[in-house]
C-alpha cells in the first residue's frame, strides 16, 4: 500500500458549521517574517458531516479570497464536497454520476473553480470540474480504463483553469495529463516510470499546477521507489531525487507542489523511512529540513504538503509518539509549530494542515480525541 505521505489523500483522512464556529485567538509567530501576530483559529464542520469515528469535515484547498474547498465524510462513510466561502457559508455538492464512496474535491482557483473526482455506480473513477455557478463539466482522459478502481483523476486546477492529474489505464498503470481550459488533454509519463500494476506517473495535489502551465508530481519506477518530476509548459520534463532518499518500495522523493516561481516542495524518505521535508529551488538546488519535535522512528518525520507563492510551506509533522502537529516554514527558512485547540493527542490524531493561499492563510482538518474530523482554517493580523 503506498505510504501515508505520498499522497496527502491517503491517510490524511480527506475531510466543515453546522451550528457553531469556534474561534479561539492565540499568538502564534506564523508570519512570513516570522515575527509574532495575533492568529485566530476558526474550526467548522460542513452540514451532515458524520459524528462518529474517522467521520467528519477537512478543508481541502484555499485560495486567495479566502475561500475553501474541501471534503466531508457522512454517517454512511460516503464522501461529499463542499465549498465554505469567506463569510463561513457553505454549499454542499457532488457531481452528477457520484455514488459509492462519492466525491473528492482536490483544488480550487482563484476564480472559485473546483477540481476533484468521484466515483460511479461500477466504482470507476472520472474527474470533473465545478464551475463557480455550481455548473459541473464531468471528464474522461483518454486511454483511461473503465474497470473498478480505474478512470480519471483530476488533482489540480491554476487560475487560467487548467488542470493536472493522473489516469489509471485498463493495466492499472498510471499516466500524468493537463487538461486545458478548453478541454483538450495532453497525456504523458514521466522518463523512468515503471509500467507494471500501480506503477507510473502522478500529478502532485492542490497547488501542483502553477498558473504558467508548470506540473509538479513523482512516478513510481520499476521497482515502485518514487522519484521527482517537474514538467515545464512546453513539455519538457525534469527528474530529480533528494539526495539521500529512496532505497525502499514506496520510500523515495514525493514533490507535492510548485508555486509562480517555480518553487517546488514536499517530503522524502531515508534509508531508515524516516520522512523529511524538502524545497527545491527554481534552479534545482534542494534544501531538506525537519520540523522542531519530528519523531525520527519509521514514518514518523516531516511532510511537506503545500507552498504559497512567497515561498512560505506548510504541512504536518509526525512525532515519537506519533501524534500530528502542524507547522508553517516561512521563506527564510524559519519554523513555527502549532496544534487546533480540540486537536486530539493520541496516536494518529493531531493537526494536518493542507493549504496555504498567498495571504497566509492555512487551511486542514484536525482529529479530535474521539477521531472525528474536523475543518479549520487560520488567519492572523
Amino acid at each position: 500500500m503506498t505510504p501515508l505521505y505520498l499522497r496527502k489523500s491517503i491517510g490524511r483522512s480527506p475531510w466543515v458549521l453546522a451550528v457553531c464556529l469556534i474561534l479561539v485567538t492565540l499568538v502564534l509567530g506564523l508570519s512570513a517574517n516570522a515575527q509574532e501576530r495575533k492568529t485566530t483559529f476558526i474550526t467548522f464542520d460542513a452540514p451532515g458531516a458524520g459524528t462518529g469515528p474517522f467521520e467528519g469535515t477537512a478543508g481541502y484547498a484555499i485560495n486567495p479570497a479566502g475561500v475553501i474547498a474541501g471534503q466531508y465524510i457522512d454517517p454512511s462513510g460516503v464522501f461529499h464536497g463542499f465549498v465554505r466561502d469567506k463569510h463561513g457559508a457553505f454549499t454542499t455538492f457532488d457531481p452528477p454520476g457520484a455514488a459509492g464512496l462519492g466525491t473528492a474535491v482536490k483544488g480550487i482557483n482563484p476564480d472559485g473553480a473546483i477540481a476533484g473526482f468521484y466515483l460511479d455506480a461500477s466504482n470507476v473513477w472520472h474527474g470533473y470540474v465545478r464551475a463557480p455557478n455550481g455548473t459541473f463539466t464531468t471528464f474522461d482522459a483518454p486511454g483511461a480504463g473503465t474497470g473498478p478502481g480505474q478512470g480519471t483523476f483530476a488533482w489540480t486546477i491554476n487560475q487560467a483553469g487548467a488542470i493536472g492529474g493522473d489516469y489509471t489505464d485498463a493495466s492499472n498503470v498510471q499516466h500524468g495529463y493537463v487538461r486545458a481550459p478548453n478541454g483538450t488533454f495532453t497525456t504523458f509519463d514521466a522518463p523512468g516510470a515503471g509500467t507494471g500494476p500501480g506503477q507510473g506517473t502522478f500529478s502532485a495535489e492542490t497547488d501542483g499546477l502553477n498558473p504558467a502551465g508548470a506540473l509538479a508530481g513523482f512516478y513510481f519506477d520499476a521497482s515502485t521507489v518514487p522519484h521527482g518530476y517537474v514538467r515545464a509548459p512546453n513539455g519538457a520534463i525534469t527528474t530529480f531525487d533528494v539526495p539521500g532518499s529512496g532505497g525502499a518500495p514506496f520510500y523515495g522523493t514525493n514533490p507535492n507542489g510548485i508555486n509562480p516561481a517555480g518553487a517546488m516542495l514536499g517530503s522524502w524518505a531515508n534509508a531508515s523511512l524516516v520522512i523529511h521535508g524538502f524545497v527545491r529551488a527554481p534552479n534545482g538546488v534542494i534544501t531538506t529540513f525537519d520540523a522542531p519535535g519530528a519523531g525520527t522512528g519509521s514514518n514518523q518525520g516531516t511532510f511537506g504538503i503545500t507552498i504559497n507563492p512567497a515561498g512560505a510551506v506548510t504541512g504536518n509533522y509526525i512525532d515519537s509518539s506519533n501524534v500530528n502537529h502542524g507547522y508553517l516554514r516561512d521563506m527564510h527558512g524559519a519554523i513555527t509549530t502549532f496544534d487546533v485547540p480540540g486537536a486530539g493527542t493520541g496516536a494518529g490524531q493531531g493537526t494536518l494542515p493542507l493549504d496555504n493561499n498567498p495571504a497566509g492563510a492555512i487551511t486542514g482538518a484536525y482529529q479530535d480525541a474521539s477521531n472525528v474530523y474536523h475543518g479549520f482554517l487560520v488567519v492572523g493580523e
